[in-house]
């Protein structure tokens, strides 16, 4: 007996899922494996409501209904409101068995009213959830009880949970109710304990079997906050309901406090409804186009071209006309008499061409009939190669050759200096100038005092005028390299790590990897590796926003395991010491 009570509480059915979103825009705020396809359980009767809802509000059904409970859903196992073939109860009691108590036999029972059958309401579950946007779920009955294809996701779920709030308003404050009359019972919220545990919280299902474990998707509301969480594949009650507050601390920390409400789109469920007409053969209509020949004919006779009478009749001509030609006949001569003479041969007609002009042309000049073809390019160039161009030349030899002068020196008085190639020139380059002598370049000739650009002559100011000539530095008598030596760094950034070889003198830097981040800040060492790792998540759960990013880490230091949260800046450290301390969970801080 023991053991069948213990069952429930340590079941380890499936892998943890969560998810937590704001239900004002949809954003999603923190999630783990919450597109995993998992078991639902009862929370599958958070869509057999919404059906109902909406069937309710298109005037398909009514909430004063009388359904008349089919053995299909009186036969379905606890958690029950404790239906009986054949009772009749109204569909308003049922619809707050399903939703407060969780009863499996009041979700069947709307189903079949709904729909006639399970197979069939499991149909419209699945055309709704598409048409909801639940691309990951498949349904199989109205309960949630465990079926082969049954699955769906915590994403999915969480959609859902925000659809109900914000398509039926006016239903939806029916999960926050703690007790409520079902007609035959009264029954008491499966969601009790979180809805008087977390402040806030006011909805909105529950739901637990032996392959899902314990899962809840939840929805609480603080200030202009309204969030909704999802857990699958909890331990425990209270476990999964920790996990549920953890992810709405989360939200909560993460939220905006104004943010423009963006409610999901509406959706038009009338078509869904309806199932799609099947032929008689069950199936739906298919339309095969045939493309394809089943065997290949064999090809006609071809058609005789020619008549075997018309050709006797041809053979026969032809023979009459052989004979008529070997017998010539006694008017043969005048027959050819009266045939025309044949065309004279092309050697005939050239022949006469030819002589036709030589008849015309003059003796002195015979012109040949047919023109010479012209040279070919290569004769062309060899002929220009060989031939000079006289005219060229002597055009050249007429044109006057312009003295070149690259240029003209003058004194400032207009007197001729010195002319390139002059013996004036050279003298000047062989005399000894004096040592302080200013030489200025091209381009900056027109920066000199005294001197005047012009179109054919440079006047510059006397050489030995010493008004004008200015006396450059003195050359220093050794070159400085300022950057030979590398001057000490008073101060080394926080960020920069220096490493001097002290043999040659060279500086070597790189940049820091950790960013400063070299504090952590440690939780105190536990007896085993998990209970540190779980006391890790725990903490960085409960304080995200100070921890988000950093690195957790267990080390094992003799028997005990160190839990630490590496990777922090000293700011960070003691700001996220000193939150933790204020909710009492030990720690502190260590340094570089």
């Amino acid at each position: 007996m023991m053991v069948m009570l213990l069952a429930p509480a340590l079941a380890l059915a499936a892998p943890f899922a969560g998810i937590v979103m704001d239900a004002r825009t949809g954003k999603v705020l923190w999630e783990q494996n919450a597109d995993t396809r998992l078991h639902p359980a009862s929370l599958t009767k958070m869509l057999t409501l919404y059906i109902a809802f909406d069937a309710v509000r298109r005037g398909e059904i009514s909430l004063d209904d009388m359904v008349t409970v089919s053995a299909n859903a009186a036969a379905k196992p606890p958690s029950r409101l404790g239906l009986r073939t054949g009772q009749k109860i109204s569909l308003r009691h049922l619809i707050r068995a399903a939703a407060i108590k969780s009863g499996n036999d009041a979700a069947s029972a709307i189903g079949d009213h709904i729909s006639g059958s399970e197979a069939a309401f499991a149909a419209r579950m699945n055309r709704t959830a598409k048409a909801l946007g639940m691309t990951r779920s498949t349904f199989r009955n109205a309960n949630g009880l465990t079926a082969e294809g049954h699955l769906s996701t915590a994403r999915d779920m969480t959609l859902l949970g925000r659809r109900l709030f914000y398509d039926f308003p006016e239903y939806y404050g029916l999960f926050s109710r703690l007790t409520e009359d079902a007609g035959i019972a009264k029954v008491a919220n499966t969601n009790r304990r979180f809805l008087e545990g977390y402040r806030g919280a006011d909805g909105i299902k529950t739901g637990f079997t032996n392959a899902a474990g314990f899962n809840l998707t939840a929805s609480a509301e603080r200030g202009n906050k309204r969030l909704i969480a999802t857990v699958f594949g909890g331990t425990s009650t209270a476990q999964r309901n920790a996990r549920v507050a953890e992810l709405l601390d989360i939200g909560f920390g993460n939220a905006p406090a104004t943010v423009r409400t963006s409610p999901p789109p509406p959706v038009a469920l009338d078509q869904v409804a309806v199932a799609a007409p099947a032929t008689a053969g069950g199936a739906g209509k298919t339309i095969r186009l045939k493309t394809a020949r089943d065997s290949s004919p064999r090809p006609l006779r071809r058609p005789d071209l020619v008549a075997p009478e018309a050709v006797a009749q041809v053979t026969s001509g032809v023979a009459d006309v052989l004979a008529g030609l070997a017998a010539p006949s006694p008017d043969a001569g005048s027959v050819l008499a009266s045939v025309a003479p044949p065309q004279p041969r092309p050697e005939t007609l050239v022949a006469a061409a030819e002589a036709a002009v030589e008849s015309l042309a003059p003796e002195s000049t015979p012109a040949p009939l047919i023109a010479a073809p012209p040279p070919r390019p290569e004769a062309l160039l060899a002929e220009a190669v060989e031939v000079e161009a006289p005219e060229e030349v002597e055009l050249a030899a007429l044109a006057p050759t312009p003295e070149v002068t690259p240029f003209q020196v003058v004194d400032a008085a207009g007197g001729t200096l010195a002319l390139p190639g002059d013996p004036l020139t050279e003298d000047l380059a062989d005399a000894e100038l004096p040592d302080e002598l200013h030489v200025p370049l091209a381009e900056d000739v027109d920066t000199l005092p005294g001197t005047i650009r012009t179109a054919g002559a440079l006047v510059v100011p006397d050489l030995l005028d010493p008004t004008t000539t200015r006396r450059p530095r003195a050359r220093p008598g050794e070159i400085v390299m300022t950057m030979a030596a590398v001057a000490e760094t008073p101060e080394i950034p926080q960020k920069i790590e220096r490493t001097v070889a002290a043999a040659t003198g060279e500086v070597v830097s790189r940049v820091s990897t950790s960013g400063g981040r070299h504090w952590a800040i440690t939780l105190g060492k536990f007896n085993n590796r998990g209970t540190a790792e779980r006391a890790l998540l725990q903490t960085a759960l409960s304080e995200t926003r100070t921890l988000d990013g950093a690195l957790r880490k267990v080390v094992q230091r003799g028997a005990a395991w160190e839990a630490t949260f590496a990777g922090l800046t000293q700011d960070q450290a003691d700001l996220a010491c000193r939150r933790l301390q204020a909710r009492a969970i030990g720690c502190f801080t260590l340094g570089p």
